[in-house]
C-alpha cells in the first residue's frame, strides 16, 4: 500500500512539474502592437460555446483507480497531458487523506504493539514466578521428612527398600531356623514315642513276669503248707 502511494505521488509531482514547464515553455500568441486605425468594425453575434461538461463519472474510487481515470479523462498534447485541475486537487486529496488514514493506522498499531510488548513482559514476569514456585513445590515433593529428618525421596527409597530387603532376609533366616526346629522336634517326638512304647511293652512284659512269679510263689507256699499239715 505505502509503495503505490509513493508511485500515485511521484506521478503527481511529474504532472504537476510537467504541466508547469509546459505552460511557461508555450510562445504567447498575443498579436503585436500595431498603430491603431480606427475603422467601422461591423458586430458580429457570439458563437456558442461548443465546451462539453464531462458528465463522466469515476466507479473506482481507489488511489490507483482515481488516477487511472484522471489520465484517461485528461487530453495529450506533444505527447504531455493536460491534467483539470480540479481532478487532481480530487486525487492529492486522496493521497492525503489516505496518508492520514494510514499515520492514524500506524499509530494505532504501534500503540498495540507497545501494548502487546508489556503484555508479554508481564506474562513473562508471570510465568518467571510460576516456574520458581513450581521448583519450590518439586523441592518439597522431593523431599521427606521421617523423625524430624529431611531426606530426598531417592535417599529415601533406598534406606526403606534396605530395610525391607534386611528385613526379608531375617524373616527368611528365621523361617528356615524353625523348619529345621521343627523337623528337629518331629524326629525327636518319633524317638520317644518309641521309647515309650518299647518302655509300655517292656512294663507290661515285666508285669506279666511278676504276676507269674508271684503266683509260683503262691504255689511253693500252698505246697509248703500242705507239707506242714501233712506232718502235723
Amino acid at each position: 500500500m505505502k509503495q503505490k502511494l509513493i508511485v500515485i505521488i511521484s506521478h503527481l509531482i511529474i504532472v504537476l512539474l510537467v504541466q508547469n514547464s509546459w505552460a511557461q515553455s508555450t510562445p504567447s500568441t498575443a498579436p503585436p502592437k500595431t498603430n491603431t486605425v480606427y475603422k467601422k468594425t461591423q458586430i458580429v453575434p457570439k458563437r456558442k460555446s461548443t465546451f462539453r461538461i464531462d458528465t463522466v463519472k469515476n466507479t473506482d474510487f481507489s488511489l490507483n483507480g482515481q488516477y487511472q481515470f484522471m489520465l484517461s479523462r485528461s487530453k495529450t498534447i506533444n505527447g504531455y497531458k493536460l491534467i483539470n485541475p480540479g481532478r487532481l486537487t480530487s486525487v492529492w486529496q486522496s493521497v492525503s487523506d489516505t496518508l492520514r488514514k494510514e499515520r492514524l493506522a500506524l499509530n494505532s498499531a504501534q500503540k498495540k504493539s507497545l501494548e502487546l510488548e508489556n503484555t508479554i513482559k508481564g506474562l513473562q514476569s508471570e510465568i518467571t514466578g510460576q516456574e520458581a514456585t513450581l521448583n519450590n513445590s518439586d523441592a518439597k515433593m522431593n523431599q521427606i521428612s521421617f523423625l524430624g529428618i529431611s531426606f530426598q525421596k531417592n535417599t529415601y527409597h533406598i534406606i526403606v527398600w534396605s530395610i525391607i530387603v534386611l528385613l526379608a532376609l531375617g524373616l527368611l533366616t528365621i523361617i528356615i531356623r524353625s523348619a529345621k526346629s521343627i523337623a528337629e522336634a518331629k524326629h525327636r517326638t518319633q524317638l520317644y514315642d518309641e521309647v515309650s512304647s518299647e518302655y509300655q511293652a517292656f512294663k507290661s512284659k515285666a508285669n506279666e513276669q511278676q504276676r507269674k512269679l508271684a503266683r509260683e510263689l503262691q504255689d511253693e507256699r500252698n505246697i509248703v503248707e500242705e507239707l506242714k499239715n501233712n506232718r502235723s
